[in-house]
């Protein structure tokens, strides 16, 4: 990501800091240049803490595992800045902080997203993009309004290669990912 594209985030970024402050339980991120601000429910965090729990079950606690911190990723082809704050986010071992303190979004090796009532149509779209083309290797959907979950591996020319859908109760096999866990969804809760 070029040092101006972070600085016109970082510039965006600011002043909402101070607007979640205000609005407690809301999530404010940046999707192809645009704000959205969406709550946070409860099933929200349940679903998250759940995955995160499994992440850290798997690499321990000291894995570099996040719920809400800024990530900057690549401008879609033709579109506008993206600065996220994935619902869970893992790190590769050794990622260390830029010169400007920022993670790096080619350290991120596994991002999930909770939909929010609205969300889905960026976490299905643009994020689904701006991560394929980061290259993200895992990105997971976890749907509580639909009762599913989506895990997209392998991208590729800012797509996924493979698309798996799991009905709550399934087991996520990552088993062939940089992961290497069975998430279980029995316990997501719905809403």
């Amino acid at each position: 990501m070029a040092d101006a594209d972070a600085h016109a985030l970082d510039k965006l970024f600011n002043p909402l800091t101070g607007l979640e402050d205000r609005f407690e339980g809301y999530k404010a991120e940046i999707v192809d240049g645009c704000v959205y601000m969406a709550p946070q429910r409860e099933a929200h965090w349940r679903t998250s803490r759940w995955i995160v729990r499994a992440v850290e079950d798997r690499f321990g606690m000291c894995a570099k595992v996040y719920s809400g911190v800024r990530i900057y990723l690549p401008s879609l082809p033709g579109g506008d800045l993206n600065g996220f704050a994935p619902d869970v986010m893992k790190l590769r071992d050794g990622a260390k902080k830029d010169d400007q303190g920022r993670w790096r979004h080619q350290d991120v090796e596994f991002v999930a997203e909770v939909i929010s009532k609205g969300t889905a149509v960026y976490d299905y779209g643009p994020k689904k993009e701006a991560y394929a083309l980061a290259e993200v290797p895992v990105y997971l959907i976890a749907d509580p309004y639909l009762g599913k979950a989506r895990v997209f591996t392998r991208p590729k020319d800012g797509d996924y290669v493979y698309d798996l859908s799991i009905t709550y109760g399934g087991d996520i096999d990552l088993t062939g990912t940089s992961l290497d866990l069975t998430l279980k969804t029995d316990e997501f809760p719905r809403d």
